[in-house]
């Protein structure tokens, strides 16, 4: 399995354990079943070149309305949270210099997220709390609609949070870690075959 899939692969099945396991967003589960996700893995992405696979994601957007939501990963650079912060900040300002406000939205994860005013052990920053850097791109027009016809959208933070808390700390570090683990496993397999394998 080529490195890229591999990083695709994880991120796949943090979304199917945690995002959709633990009902942090119940509008994820559609579009997983749907397959109407994009993935894209930027390697060794300086803040020019993430920039620029960002606007290419938006033009990407636009031609194809099948793709309901895209993933843009990082997972060589970023991996500073402030660092990466900026990066959301310069995203969030190149979305409206080019006319994209209203029309997609970007959400944030990554492995160091900590939320305003919370600790590096609270569980609850396990909520975003992804296999690696990313910028997930999500239609305006699909989550307004997602909102309206789901009720108590406003109290889905507040829920998470709650959750997260309750389920303790080793349990959502345990989610993220098998989520990496199962696929770093097959992949040395792949590069280290077992002797067994070899003479089998």
């Amino acid at each position: 399995m080529h490195p890229n899939e591999t990083i695709i692969a994880q991120t796949k099945t943090w979304i199917d354990t945690v995002i959709v396991g633990c009902n942090f967003c119940p509008f994820a589960a559609s579009v997983v079943k749907n397959d109407t996700i994009h993935y894209e893995v930027i390697s060794k992405a300086d803040l020019q070149r993430a920039l620029e696979a960002l606007a290419l994601s938006f033009s990407k957007l636009d031609a194809d309305v099948k793709t309901e939501t895209l993933f843009l990963i990082f997972p060589e650079t970023f991996t500073v949270f402030d660092e990466y912060l900026q990066l959301v900040e310069l995203s969030e300002a190149l979305l409206e210099k080019q006319g994209y406000e209203g029309v997609y939205q970007i959400a944030s994860f990554h492995p160091g997220y900590l939320f305003a005013g919370s600790t590096e052990n609270d569980p609850s920053n396990y909520t975003n709390r992804s296999p690696y850097p990313m910028l997930h791109l999500l239609r305006e027009e699909s989550v307004t609609r997602a909102v309206d016809s789901f009720p108590g959208t406003e109290k889905i933070p507040s829920r998470n949070i709650k959750y997260a808390q309750q389920k303790g700390l080793l349990f959502m570090q345990s989610l993220r870690t098998a989520s990496m683990k199962k696929w770093d496993t097959q992949m040395n397999d792949e590069v280290h075959p077992r002797q067994d394998d070899l003479s089998s």
